[in-house]
């Protein structure tokens, strides 16, 4: 196999697991192009999960339970039965304590509704599941080490895994409006139209994404940070990280070749904008050796070349 792609998903409210949408259909159809293509395993990074200190940890809990998962029908998610993928997670732990990270197993966490709704949408029948790593964030929320820990994993897109960040594009759940839901499980009317700033930021994001590959998307997604409406559209930071650690994963200068979309959107309770991208395309083996020059210019190539080839400095 060549390269995998990366997905960013904005997973919303738990509604998104219930409600019918674009966001959801996106998820299912790359649940079957995941398994159309042979994925051999899913590395995930959620936004429910944070470690104290330089911490990061990986969850490896051979049998792991569920949170509850507020707001839908509990027949949507009791009896779907994680696949967990423990020789990944040792394989990713390998991995990131050689790049310096202060990793470790963590033999009891149990699957949030952030990763698990996600993937129930991807892979409905839970026997078709690839064997799944769900790796923490740093609750420091430094953006250069959640690049780097993508980064550090991207290699095993090589190697037929698919990485993958669920957090959100716009999500400050103190700027919703929550009272339909509340009141009727309802988080899709939308009476009035989503406030300016959370528009500017959607449009920023899906600018940035589109139109930056390889470390340039790296540096992209950071500056972000910098937006004048990031702190409204991120009332805190632990629904971005997921985004850096998709960029640190399809930042390489392999990347440039690929391009990255906005595959679908579902805005939820006014505010909330769950926008769903994708970094790169499956690849084969054969066409991926070369691809670094494909779709490039003459003057794009000597740019890069020029450019100090720095990645894990760069993350």
């Amino acid at each position: 196999m060549g390269l995998t792609p990366v997905h960013f998903f904005s997973h919303g409210s738990t509604r998104m697991l219930e409600a019918e949408t674009e966001s959801g259909d996106y998820w299912r159809k790359c649940g079957e192009e995941a398994l159309a293509h042979g994925v051999k395993g899913v590395i995930l990074m959620g936004a429910h999960w944070a470690c104290l200190g330089d911490k990061i940890e990986v969850a490896a809990n051979p049998n792991p339970g569920k949170s509850p998962c507020p707001f839908v029908d509990p027949a949507l998610y009791k009896d779907w039965k994680p696949n967990p993928d423990i020789d990944g997670a040792e394989r990713c732990i390998s991995m990131l304590a050689k790049e310096g990270f202060n990793v470790s197993a963590n033999r009891e966490f149990e699957w949030i509704h952030d990763t698990f709704m996600v993937l129930i949408k991807m892979f409905p029948d839970a026997s078709k599941c690839p064997p799944t790593t769900i790796v923490s964030m740093n609750a420091r929320y430094d953006p250069w080490y959640h690049v780097k820990v993508g980064a550090t994993l991207r290699p095993l897109r090589k190697e037929g895994y698919l990485l993958i960040g669920t957090g959100g594009a716009v999500h400050n759940l103190y700027r919703n409006y929550w009272t339909d839901m509340l009141l009727y499980r309802e988080s899709l009317g939308q009476e009035k139209p989503p406030e300016s700033w959370a528009l500017n930021f959607r449009q920023a994001t899906e600018d940035v994404v589109t139109k930056n590959r390889g470390p340039a998307l790296r540096k992209a997604m950071i500056r972000l940070m910098q937006h004048p409406a990031y702190r409204e559209a991120q009332a805190t930071d632990d629904h971005w990280m997921p985004a850096l650690f998709a960029a640190g994963a399809a930042g390489d200068f392999e990347d440039e070749a690929e391009p990255n979309v906005l595959a679908a959107e579902t805005w939820e309770l006014r505010n909330m904008c769950n926008s769903q991208f994708t970094f790169g395309t499956y690849t084969n083996a054969s066409s991926s050796a070369g691809k670094g020059d494909m779709g490039l210019s003459s003057s794009d190539r000597k740019i890069r070349d020029a450019r100090p080839r720095m990645v894990t400095a760069t993350a």
